[in-house]
This record gives C-alpha cells, structure tokens and sequence, in this order.
C-alpha cells in the first residue's frame, strides 16, 4: 500500500495526517503491517503511526527519554509489564516514562493511529525486549 491510496477515507483514519509509507525499517519489531509518515524536523522524532488491524509492536523499553502517544484514529491498545492494558480511542494521550517495559497497537478489528513523540533525553535509546504473543494480545480483546 503506498501514501497515495485511499485508506484514510474508507477505513475511518485521519485524512489530516498522512499515511506514510510501510514501515519495513521497523517491521522486525512488529507483529502485522504499520505505517510510519514523520511529521515535521526528523530530529524531533514525532511520526505518525498507523497500525492494520492486529497489528502490534513488540515490548519495548525507552531508555533515559520517555514517549508520548496522541491517539487521533481507530481503537487501539496500551499495555505496561505487570498493569492491564488501555483501550485506546481518538484523543486519548499517554504518556510513557523512560525505563517503562510496554507495547501498542491495534485492537484486532480496527485500525488505529497514533502520534509518537519521543521525549528528547542525553543518551536516549529504544530497546525491542520481545514479541507480545498471541497469547498476550488475545487476553486484552476479551
């Protein structure tokens, strides 16, 4: 699927940020197909995340700089190590600590987008821990 096609009117996504292209650099890290578009200077670190339905990003860990999700489209899921996880909607903003073990993605029937803001810190790093297995993720969607 490319930035030009028509996901954003038909599949309920924001038609004011675009789609981006497949993330393939980041792919590895996820479970099903995201869509990353950066949004402004790429030194801010500030994209665009679209996610297809199910799809999911590993556990992962922000090191010394923290993160910052603006839901703006679909429903979506948050989860920290050892809490239960978040049912994400549009306008819903979390905001993750450095050092906070965590994954997002879509709920398994929506598609869903967010904003991530990486929180700029000294040293900042992300660190992919594991893959949220199926197991996992079908607990969150009882």
């Amino acid at each position: 699927m490319s930035k030009d096609d028509t996901i954003t009117s038909k599949d309920g996504l924001s038609k004011d940020f675009p789609l981006g292209e497949e993330n393939v650099n980041y792919a590895k890290w996820f479970t099903g197909t995201s869509y990353l578009a950066g949004l402004g200077d790429p030194q801010l670190g500030t994209s665009n995340v679209t996610f297809e339905p199910g799809c999911r990003n590993w556990w992962h860990i922000h090191h010394k700089g923290g993160q910052v999700l603006i839901c703006i489209a679909g429903r979506g899921w948050y989860q920290e190590e050892g809490k239960p996880a978040q049912e994400l909607h549009p306008g819903d903003v979390v905001s993750i600590p450095p050092e906070v073990k965590h994954w997002h993605g879509a709920a398994k029937d929506s598609w869903f987008q967010h904003i991530a803001l990486s929180v700029p810190a000294e040293g900042a790093s992300a660190e992919w821990v594991e893959p949220v297995t199926d197991e996992q993720y079908a607990s969150v969607e009882k």
